[in-house]
């Protein structure tokens, strides 16, 4: 197991109302707990930026340090809550992130730890959400690959609004017990695809959105 001194993990929680979350609280409560926190540096984004301006620089340096990123936030309307997705905007910067010269996230793990209110009986093509919820995952995936990252299979818990006690502590535990023993128990799971990061590093497609400029404060 890595040195649990030196803080390689880095989990970016985003609940824009911590305090009425059931899920969501119970995994940063179990990570706070577990010797795994450590290791962990672990970033609220609302609270940090309670008026959504994102501090570019210091996110990088956390993304920098860490050799394993993680999501923890609710899946709202098949997505990201929105300071997560302004968070991804603003702080995947072309020429840093990905694109020509892109390389700061290359090699590095990324792991998704979400809730949803719907079941898994919902996702499927004869459900309420008439498709898979790794469909609705698909822009996580992509957004990691084209960063040059080893996207990690997702950990869910669905129909939160439902859970047992039981249930969501079972999955606040397993998160901490993850992070805890990482990266033994996703090694093999995380293997690269063979061009992908050279691919990356190469890329020539425009920016899939306009960077901030130069001068603008951050």
């Amino acid at each position: 197991m890595p040195d649990s001194s030196a803080r390689d993990i880095l989990v970016l929680a985003a609940h824009p109302d911590l305090g009425r979350s059931n899920t969501t609280r119970a995994v940063l409560q179990a990570l706070r707990a577990s010797p795994a926190a450590g290791r962990v540096e672990l970033r609220d984004l609302y609270r940090l930026y309670p008026d959504f301006h994102i501090h570019v620089e210091t996110e990088q340096r956390a993304l920098e340090a860490a050799r394993l990123v993680v999501m923890v936030h609710p899946i709202y309307w098949y997505s990201m809550p929105a300071l997560q997705k302004l968070w991804l905007d603003e702080v995947l910067r072309l020429g840093w992130a990905y694109g020509p010269g892109g390389t700061a996230l290359h090699g590095k793990d990324f792991w998704l730890v979400v809730s949803t209110g719907g079941g898994p009986e919902s996702y499927n093509p004869t459900g309420h959400n008439h498709h898979l919820i790794d469909e609705f995952l698909l822009p996580y995936q992509q957004s990691a690959k084209t960063c040059g990252m080893h996207y990690l299979p997702p950990q869910i818990l669905h129909a939160a609004h439902r859970a047992s006690d039981a249930d969501i502590d079972a999955h606040a535990q397993l998160f901490a017990k993850r992070l805890l023993h990482y990266p033994d128990w996703c090694q093999s799971l995380a293997a690269p695809e063979v061009g992908d990061e050279e691919a990356v590093a190469l890329d020539e497609r425009p920016p899939m959105f306009s960077p901030l400029d130069a001068g603008d404060a951050e």
